[in-house]
């Protein structure tokens, strides 16, 4: 149950003077109401709300109330009222509170406000749910919107609409900006791969302070000229922002983002494993491409990876005979850049093949294929079953290609791992990889050494940036 005798402020708000007025005068209290009958604290509506009142209409001991003209008190009581607020679900049922409040009369005589009222600690005035209630409100609106926080909120048992807790947004309003001194600015997307803005944050309250409608030098630039006390611009390597800071704040020291440096140094092992991948995979143990075995898109694939070998190993071969760059781009009719690429070892590529919906279901389909199911329809009835959601020619092309290797008496073509894989399994623990993984890593360790003093390079320059050392 629910009664409460809180303490009070004014219902109406009005000019009041604190000073004692020397006309007002205290006045006999007024006899409390004869008691009624109790009631039942608890009662359930047909929807499943919990309605908590007072068990008793017994008023509580007559206090004396603070007047709003001053430090009297009163004790005059003009008249009750019930209000209803709604509460913190408690069972699981939502909750509905009867409070019974009390209005006096001001004991002030030139007081303008003849009457206030007692007021509630668990709600504010004239509002309709608990603090309580609002404050988790908020933070369902703040963290999921509108529609999403609604939807939440019902299985809840917390009755909020969403034009509710948008407005309890707009009602706490932006927080007070406060101008920073060290900021860091980046792209974002509005929209990945359509349209970008920029963000600029403080980083020094670790908290965004900006969206600005794209990332042309010229937006950023004014955003920091109308900031001339920032000491401090973190950014990322490219020259945009860079050049929006030096226009700008020709004073303020320009930093490079720390995020952005380990980005780079993991950016530049990925390049590098991916140079190692032909070592890699015969330390793997890869059984040799045999294209029978390959389906037609595999095939297309697997063409084009051979003609790109093909390309690769005519630039090398005139870079060995000392041939410039510009007569190979010549000779070759290829791009500059890619002969760059080449010659530092950015495009020695592995062929791998197309990754599929039904490389998950693999044991059970090798298992169905030892017990003597070898038809493709019937296979993929059944995998239907299992919760595969491809096509019958997903299937029949597996099964294909599977009949063919029992026929040539060959091994099932493996998968070896992808670079971005295998650049994982070197940098994680080795308390992190599983049995399988760990003879990957402790093979490709010996295969390939200097992929390993890669490793140790990045982790010694991501233990210089974690502890500020740079």
């Amino acid at each position: 149950s629910s009664d409460t005798s809180p303490s009070t402020s004014c219902a109406t708000p009005a000019k009041t003077s604190s000073r004692r007025d020397p006309d007002c005068a205290e006045r006999r209290p007024t006899p409390p109401p004869p008691e009624t009958p109790p009631s039942n604290g608890e009662e359930k509506s047909p929807d499943g709300t919990q309605t908590i009142s007072p068990r008793s209409c017994k008023a509580p001991p007559l206090t004396r109330i603070l007047s709003p003209a001053g430090p009297l008190a009163s004790d005059r009581v003009h008249s009750r009222y019930r209000r209803t607020l709604g509460d913190l679900p408690i069972g699981g049922r939502a909750v509905r509170l009867l409070l019974n409040a009390r209005r006096f009369r001001c004991v002030v005589d030139r007081c303008r406000r003849r009457i206030f009222a007692e007021r509630s600690e668990a709600a504010k005035p004239w509002a309709r749910r608990t603090a309580r209630l609002d404050a988790l409100a908020h933070h369902l609106a703040l963290a999921l919107g509108g529609r999403p926080a609604e939807s939440f909120a019902k299985r809840l048992q917390l009755p909020l609409s969403r034009d509710t807790l948008l407005r309890l947004v707009r009602r706490s309003g932006a927080p007070k900006f406060e101008p920073p001194c060290a900021v860091g600015i980046d792209d974002w997307a509005w929209r990945r791969n359509y349209r970008y803005g920029t963000l600029i944050c403080d980083l020094e309250r670790r908290r965004t302070i900006s969206l600005l409608p794209d990332r042309e030098p010229a937006t950023a630039q004014a955003w920091l000229a109308a900031q001339p006390q920032i000491e401090v611009v973190t950014r990322d390597r490219g020259g945009a922002y860079a050049l929006a800071a030096a226009r700008a704040l020709p004073s303020a020291l320009q930093v490079a983002d720390r995020w952005h440096l380990m980005a780079n140094a993991s950016q530049a092992f990925l390049a590098a494993t991916r140079g190692s991948m032909r070592t890699i995979r015969a330390a793997l143990g890869a059984p040799t491409i045999d294209p029978q075995l390959l389906t037609s898109a595999e095939k297309l694939q697997y063409e084009g990876y051979l003609r790109r070998e093909e390309i690769n190993g005519a630039i090398l071969e005139l870079a060995k005979a000392g041939t410039p760059i510009r007569e190979i781009v010549r000779r070759t009719g290829h791009s500059r850049g890619l002969v760059r690429k080449v010659l530092r070892g950015q495009r020695s590529e592995v062929f791998q093949s197309r990754e599929s919906s039904i490389d998950s279901f693999l044991p059970w389909l090798d298992a169905q294929w030892e017990s003597g199911v070898r038809n493709g329809a019937a296979l993929h009835r059944d995998l239907k079953a299992h919760g595969f959601a491809g096509s019958l020619r997903v299937v029949t092309e597996w099964a294909t290609r599977r009949r063919r290797a029992d026929t040539a008496n060959l091994e099932r073509l493996s998968r070896t791992p992808s670079a971005r894989t295998i650049s994982r399994l070197l940098t994680l623990e080795r308390d992190q990889l599983t049995r399988a993984q760990t003879l990957t890593v402790a093979a490709i360790e010996q295969a390939a050494p200097a992929l390993i003093e890669a490793r140790e390079l990045m982790a010694a320059f991501h233990v210089l940036i974690r502890q500020k050392k740079v």
